[in-house]
């Protein structure tokens, strides 16, 4: 490598530094998943999530069967304290569940989101969500969960829906 090389290449690492910096550290950085808990108006936690259109009339995201797994499982919601869950397949408030749980919807061969329609088990299933950070900002995602439920109810996580 050439002098020339090296001061150039000093040079973007010195404007990238300088660039994250000013847009607030690692902000300039990909955040990865984000951390989603929330609690059901009913026991949901067999059934597969879909996200529907703002007006609830269609879904406009469903996952491939071969999408609902996580770590090599099916991606069942992690379970937390006082009845919270982790969403393990990224959930959103447009969200809703089908009356097809996972192991139903991973053997399923083809996907026709009309078809999918007809299966919504409830258009409006949350009690509350929750963004709480970033999946990478945890050591112990679910022990650290739990103490933040158990000692403050959340408080210093968004809430994105509540009743």
């Amino acid at each position: 490598m050439t002098l020339r090389n090296i001061i150039v290449l000093l040079i973007l690492i010195f404007a990238y530094t300088a660039h994250a910096q000013r847009m607030g550290g690692n902000d300039a950085m990909p955040k990865g998943p984000q951390v989603i808990v929330y609690k059901t108006k009913k026991n949901y936690y067999n059934y597969v999530p879909v996200v529907l259109s703002d007006d609830k009339k269609s879904i406009v995201i469903y996952p491939a069967p071969t999408d609902i797994f996580f770590n090599g499982k099916l991606a069942y919601p992690t379970k937390l304290a006082k009845g919270y869950l982790l969403d393990n397949r990224g959930l959103n408030i447009h969200s809703a569940f089908l009356d097809i749980t996972y192991k139903e919807y991973s053997k399923m061969k083809e996907i026709d989101p009309a078809m999918l329609m007809k299966h919504i088990k409830s258009s409006n299933p949350f009690r509350y969500i929750y963004q709480c950070g970033y999946r990478r900002s945890y050591k112990n995602i679910v022990a650290e969960l739990n103490v933040k439920i158990n000692s403050d109810g959340l408080k210093d996580c968004q809430c994105i829906q509540k009743p």
